[in-house]
């Protein structure tokens, strides 16, 4: 059965209010993202994590900008959606590295809260991206889908260099009793 052109316009307000839901929470969680990793940035020992997070910094604000401007399409304003899950999640995570006195300790525990805010933006990404294409912001589409892309290779490099400060730890001639616990953690979990 067809449906009429006012019909699916009417069916539309309620994705369309969902869409610009969305985006604002993306548009919370990235601006909260941006702030967290400035102060990450600062606490990473390792050079290459530093410069990794700066470049992400970068990356970040060019989301928030992408999504500014979807908002600007819509003429609707970005503000009014304080994203918690975000807020939370760096709250319990940031608890957890006062903990950690090791560098290499660290700079993976930092990695991991990076990641696990990028998995949460890559959750969300996929969901705004459909809704565009149904309602037929097909500009706003191809921006989302190119922060997503972007996610998925940020992704792909934190693991990388998670690996590579994990390998270097476990190389050390005179590790410490963190990096011996590290070590003996990744051997065992190696050979489950």
């Amino acid at each position: 059965m067809r449906v009429s052109k006012e019909e699916f316009q009417m069916k539309q307000n309620p994705l369309r209010k969902l869409y610009i839901d969305e985006l604002k929470v993306l548009y919370s969680a990235e601006n909260q993202f941006a702030r967290t990793l400035a102060r990450l940035s600062k606490e990473a020992t390792s050079h290459d994590l530093r410069a990794g997070f700066e470049a992400l910094i970068r990356q970040t604000r060019k989301h928030v900008a992408r999504l500014a401007r979807i908002f600007e399409t819509l003429a609707e304003s970005p503000e009014g959606k304080h994203f918690k899950g975000m807020a939370g999640l760096i709250r319990a995570d940031t608890e957890m590295m006062a903990d950690d006195r090791e560098p290499q300790e660290l700079d993976v525990r930092l990695i991991a809260t990076v990641r696990r805010a990028e998995h949460y933006e890559m959750a969300g990404y996929p969901c705004v991206h459909t809704y565009a294409r149904l309602l037929g912001e097909n500009e706003a589409a191809l921006l989302l889908e190119q922060t997503l892309n972007e996610e998925k290779v940020t992704d792909a490099k934190l693991t990388e260099l998670a690996e590579t400060i994990i390998i270097e730890a476990m190389e050390l001639e005179d590790p410490t009793p963190a990096e011996k616990g590290l070590r003996k953690y990744l051997e065992k979990s190696a050979g489950a």
